[in-house]
């Protein structure tokens, strides 16, 4: 019995010495998701983030252009919901319109592979619909975003970085591991990294009517 009450008094303690602070972790993560600066005053990543930490990062680095790669699937909805705060709360808020009430631009694109039969020497139709957006200079500061602000997020974030900045493939595959994506799952061996980046070729080096 008295082991019993030992063990019971030593799991209170930790609960109020450790509860606090994974608290606090928890509400900072879901806050702003991974927002993580790629270029000052240019391009931001993210995932989705909650209302109020999605309105903080528009304001701190004046926000013009809200890309969100979401899609209606089983596990996501096109346009979120987005709580209050991380523990929600009754005023939410579809992620459009947040923006809307904002005034900043909100871009939904679905980037994928091409349906089978696949042929990863082509381009996904998404990446011209991404350049289309990003060509446009009142588009910036744009921030990018999916739900866990790696994967998707961090191949088109690749894209701007050789597009628009002129990296060479390698650096901006090393960025994206780095960043979360995985060295496993970041491999010339996988369909996304092939289509997305090995298949890409900037436009200044491709020439008039090169890809996309």
């Amino acid at each position: 019995m008295r082991n019993a009450l030992r063990w019971a008094g030593a799991a209170v303690l930790v609960a109020v010495v450790a509860g606090p602070p994974a608290a606090l972790f928890r509400a900072q993560y879901a806050h702003a998701k991974r927002l993580r600066e790629v270029t000052p005053g240019r391009f931001y990543r993210s995932g989705q983030m909650t209302a109020a930490g999605l309105t903080e990062a528009i304001g701190r680095y004046g926000i013009r252009t809200v890309i969100n790669l979401q899609h209606d699937s089983a596990h996501e909805v096109a346009d979120p919901y987005l709580e209050r705060g991380w523990l929600g709360g009754p005023s939410g808020v579809r992620e459009s319109e947040l923006c809307d009430r904002l005034g900043v631009r909100y871009v939904q694109l679905a980037p994928d592979i091409l349906p089978e039969p696949n042929d990863l020497s082509k381009m996904p139709p998404v990446v011209a619909d991404y350049l289309r957006v990003l060509d446009d200079p009142a588009a910036y500061p744009v921030l990018i975003h999916c739900k866990a602000g790696l994967h998707r997020t961090g191949r088109l974030t690749a894209i701007y970085r050789m597009e628009y900045e002129g990296w060479a493939v390698g650096e901006a595959l090393r960025e994206m591991r780095a960043n979360g994506y995985g060295y496993g799952v970041a491999s010339e061996g996988d369909k996304f990294v092939i289509q997305f980046l090995g298949s890409y070729v900037p436009r200044a080096k491709s020439g008039p009517g090169g890809p996309p």
